[in-house]
């Protein structure tokens, strides 16, 4: 589904990324944990196709070359990004935005653009799957919404473009417990054996609901240590510094 190679990024001349190799499978849900300034956003930013980075190594997804694509053909071709900061769109209605995304992406899968009635319909039961108000149908796009309901909507946004790849950067931030445990659920909900997922994070406390299948640490640029769900609850107990500091003299001694 998703393999990365050797993948650098830099930006103003400051290395964030330094050889990071990855791969996820087909359905599988990877969650990557590490400190502040490891390069976890940038992971995110730069799968997305956010611009001003200079990017150097290989990211293939579903055999298509991800990097040569502009950010709405990575989007028609199946990847969404859930932000940690999800952006305000003042005098954008909610529904209005959603509705032309997903049929943007529609007319470049070849496929015929949904109605309004029947969106509408898709739309309230995804808005229900995340326990998210109905008045917020025609409020411009996260403008005034709390965090909580930011972080739902960027779920029900997920449930209706249907990607074959979501990337969540720490959707946890900014949660209380019971929008946590809401969130997680919406996410949960969208697992299947055709979807993978990449979920950044900085804590346990989101893996305890959404349990993934390998646990990574991003450290300095790259992936310095992986291993299975109970690795989240190791860092989480002991923190980051113990193993980066094995990574570095591991590394030490292999030069």
């Amino acid at each position: 589904m998703l393999h990365i190679e050797n993948l650098t990024a830099a930006i103003g001349g400051t290395e964030i990324l330094r050889g990071l190799d990855l791969l996820v499978g087909p359905g599988e849900v990877h969650a990557v944990m590490g400190p502040n300034g490891s390069g976890k956003s940038t992971l995110a930013n730069v799968l997305g196709g956010r611009q001003g980075y200079d990017i150097s190594g290989t990211v293939t997804y579903n055999g298509l070359d991800l990097l040569r694509l502009s950010p709405e053909e990575r989007a028609a071709a199946g990847l969404f990004v859930a932000f940690q900061y999800p952006v305000e769109i003042p005098g954008v209605g909610n529904l209005y935005f959603l509705r032309t995304a997903v049929n943007s992406v529609r007319r470049r899968r070849g496929l015929d653009e949904i109605g309004v009635t029947d969106f509408l319909a898709l739309a309230d039961a995804a808005m229900a799957s995340v326990e998210m108000d109905r008045s917020l149908r025609n409020r411009s796009v996260n403008d005034g919404f709390s965090g909580g309901e930011k972080k739902r909507n960027e779920i029900l946004q997920m449930t209706m473009l249907e990607p074959t790849l979501a990337v969540l950067d720490e959707t946890d931030s900014g949660l209380d417990i019971d929008a946590l445990r809401i969130v997680a659920n919406g996410v949960n909900a969208l697992r299947s054996p055709e979807r993978s997922m990449l979920v950044i994070t900085h804590y346990q406390r989101l893996l305890a609901y959404i349990v993934p299948d390998r646990v990574h640490v991003l450290a300095g640029g790259r992936i310095i240590r992986s291993g299975g769900k109970e690795l989240a609850t190791e860092l989480e107990a002991d923190g980051y510094a113990g193993t980066i500091e094995q990574a570095a003299t591991t590394a030490g001694m292999a030069r």
